[in-house]
């Protein structure tokens, strides 16, 4: 599998990483996801403290045991819960992020973390507080780089001019294409990766794409109507066909074009959803060839909140 540059880093990840969010509470059927992306290729996990509560990242860590140096390893924080409470609250505090770090890294089983990424973030929060947490952070050596995950312009340019941020984690598809806007080229001239989520549109950008839309996207999807949303998962469906792969192949052969994007963050509830992704990624039609057959249905679609 290709592996992409992570903004000024020196870490190189692979173009689809493993999201561990869905990876559920069943130790063995976690592990056997995480050992088949990585003898697959991925060396990219991304997980969150806030996941099961904590419990995503014990998994992750046991499942990495003595693989450490072959993987790059991402987690977020910023989301204050306590074990054994119900609930959890936004806290983009310097006390908390430090505190929530060091709980990570023992949940994980690390000395230090590749990537930490803000879960998400306001403009009314205390950035300048939040980089000197994260800078702290890196000069006691417990991350190496410092991340964010945010779909909101404001605060991904606030990160951008404070911080030497590496890379930000945004939802990006062809039924959001709201970074193309501007912020994929703003991150690109400013040497920021994108790791992007939601590559698979909810699952309407797949084999199942239909079935996705009757459960999940009648009612439409940002710019998109129900039947304008239908048309997009017809179109797709009907590209893959033309050239004999899957609409997954499709989507991230869409998803993986623009150069500042390097990795696709893709989900797995079981080996054989991996796998199914893998081979997807493996048999992308070249952009060039798809995207005169994709322009029909597809929406301009702009950040109509939290603009900068």
């Amino acid at each position: 599998m290709n592996q992409t540059r992570l903004g000024q880093t020196e870490l190189f990840v692979s173009e689809i990483g493993l999201g561990c969010m869905n990876l559920g509470t069943d130790e063995q059927q976690a592990t056997s996801i995480i050992d088949e992306a990585i003898r697959s290729g991925i060396n990219y996990l991304d997980t969150a403290d806030l996941y099961n509560f904590g419990e995503n990242e014990k998994i992750v860590g046991k499942a990495i045991k003595g693989r450490r140096d072959d993987l790059v390893i991402a987690t977020k924080g910023g989301n204050h819960f306590e074990v054994g409470q119900d609930g959890w609250y936004w806290d983009p505090s310097k006390a908390y992020l430090k505190e929530a770090v060091k709980n990570s890294l023992l949940r994980l089983g690390l000395d230090d973390v590749d990537l930490y990424q803000l879960h998400g973030g306001t403009i009314e929060d205390p950035i300048d507080e939040v980089v000197e947490a994260f800078e702290e952070l890196q000069q006691e050596g417990l991350i190496r780089h410092i991340g964010l995950s945010s779909i909101r312009p404001n605060v991904i340019k606030s990160f951008v001019n404070r911080t030497t941020i590496s890379s930000v984690m945004m939802q990006y598809s062809l039924i959001d294409r709201r970074p193309e806007e501007t912020m994929l080229d703003y991150l690109q001239n400013h040497r920021v990766s994108v790791v992007a989520r939601g590559a698979l549109g909810k699952g309407m950008l797949t084999d199942k794409g239909l079935e996705q839309w009757h459960k999940k996207g009648q009612d439409g999807f940002l710019d998109y109507n129900g039947e304008d949303l239908k048309t997009l998962v017809e179109t797709v469906q009907g590209t893959a066909t033309t050239f004999g792969v899957s609409p997954q192949s499709v989507a991230m052969s869409y998803a993986l074009e623009h150069p500042t994007v390097s990795s696709l963050v893709l989900g797995a509830s079981s080996p054989e959803q991996v796998q199914n992704n893998i081979e997807a990624y493996h048999n992308q039609p070249t952009y060039a060839d798809i995207q005169p057959y994709l322009q029909q249905g597809l929406k301009e679609q702009i950040y109509q909140q939290h603009r900068a």
